[in-house]
């Protein structure tokens, strides 16, 4: 076991940081790893699911985890949107054209960077990102 991961684990057994927290870190680490020369290589892992995380001031928390196999297909269902209703959509801005001529693999590097912080001065807290 390497030094990092131990220290994640520790942190965990101290109470520092939660389970998510830890399995957030230890997946990061799993992603980064070193050449033969010792130099930094990044390997892709696959994203599998789109997060949204509320923390609220009055307590209420939610914490959504939907996969992202529902949002791609999900994309594809223009196809079964009988095209009157897809005229209508189109007239209040909704361009689905757009949506299906995304490339898989151009989706998921846009999902990949994707990080949406929100702290609210009442004290609560949003987060959506792709793990």
């Amino acid at each position: 076991m390497n030094k990092e991961r131990r220290q994640i684990l520790d942190m965990l057994d101290e109470g520092k940081i939660t389970a998510e927290e830890a399995e957030r870190l230890l997946e990061k680490l799993g992603v980064e790893g070193r050449t033969e020369d010792g130099s930094k290589a990044v390997k892709a892992h696959k994203l599998k699911y789109l997060r949204v995380l509320v923390e609220s001031a009055d307590g209420d928390n939610v914490n959504v985890r939907v996969p992202l196999a529902l949002v791609k297909a999900g994309i594809k269902l223009k196809g079964v949107i009988p095209e009157h209703a897809h005229a209508k959509m189109h007239e209040k801005g909704v361009d689905l054209d757009a949506l299906s001529s995304l490339d898989e693999d151009e989706l998921m590097e846009a999902l990949r960077e994707l990080q949406v912080d929100v702290d609210s001065d009442k004290g609560d807290t949003v987060k959506i990102f792709c793990e």
